[in-house]
């Protein structure tokens, strides 16, 4: 008898318990993004995305495990829902249709052109007197509305990487270098071109960057957790600070968020 009750009892506790949940392994993609998502030679991982991914699967009760593509790829396999999350991409009409993004941003980027220190500054702020320049962009990459539109303008040169295009620029085969000063920062030293080009004003637009997940129905329950715990990093200003340890610009969320200064005209 007293054997039965015990089983009864510890039925009805076990049915009022929380069911053990088990840890998930999601798998974060994206590009090479200085200070945002970069592999180290040995392996190991580093940058705010990175960051900011582990804390919010450590309490979502998850693993996390990053993987690098080319840009295109990286932004398909999410949107086919063959990857969990993809790191940085900025907001477009399109990309909205094929990805849910987080309601905050993760950071916040300066959109510029580079041009060479020894030509004209051939950029003054009005897209339409570039008609017919010799302009790289990165595959893949959205550069905002208003030069999305003047696109048809140009003579675009499309480049897989930041470097390629530097390098095209520096050779005098572009006349001009459409990126973000992020990611051009950490590519003149080793490409030893801090010399042959520099950022031209004003900034073509300034463009936050987001974590996205899948658009498909099975995946809401995802998105809404880490939506919410990634709220929560921004209203307590815990992204505001690992924006500045990674050394990345954030949205201006708080008064410790670093906001990005006026364009200054550099010394030719």
């Amino acid at each position: 008898m007293y054997k039965t009750l015990f089983l009864l009892l510890a039925m009805a506790c076990g049915a009022g318990a929380p069911a053990l949940s088990h840890a998930v392994e999601r798998v974060a993609v994206g590009a090479s993004f200085s200070h945002i998502y970069e592999q180290r030679e040995d392996g190991s991982w580093h940058g705010l995305g990175v960051d900011v991914l582990r804390l919010l699967a450590e309490r979502a009760g998850d693993t996390m495990r990053f993987k690098l593509y080319p840009w295109p790829r990286a932004m398909a396999m999410v949107e086919r829902a063959q990857a969990d999350i993809l790191v940085g991409p900025y907001k477009s009409p399109e990309r909205l249709k094929r990805l849910a993004y987080t309601d905050h941003a993760l950071y916040r980027d300066r959109v510029v052109f580079y041009g060479r220190r020894s030509g004209p500054a051939a950029w003054r702020g009005d897209l339409a007197l570039l008609k017919g320049k010799r302009i790289a962009t990165v595959r893949g990459w959205h550069y905002g509305s208003q030069f999305e539109q003047a696109r048809p303008l140009f003579d675009i040169n499309e480049v897989p990487q930041v470097e390629n295009g530097l390098q095209m620029l520096a050779l005098g085969r572009i006349d001009l270098l459409a990126t973000n000063e992020r990611n051009v920062t950490r590519a003149l030293g080793p490409l030893g071109l801090g010399a042959s080009v520099t950022a031209l004003c004003p900034d073509i637009t300034q463009l936050d960057g987001y974590l996205a997940f899948p658009r498909a129905p099975h995946y809401a329950a995802v998105r809404e957790r880490y939506n919410a715990l990634f709220a929560q990093m921004v209203r307590s200003g815990e992204l505001a600070r690992l924006g500045v340890r990674n050394g990345v610009r954030v949205p201006p969320y708080g008064a410790a968020a670093r906001v990005a200064p006026p364009c200054m005209e550099k010394a030719r």
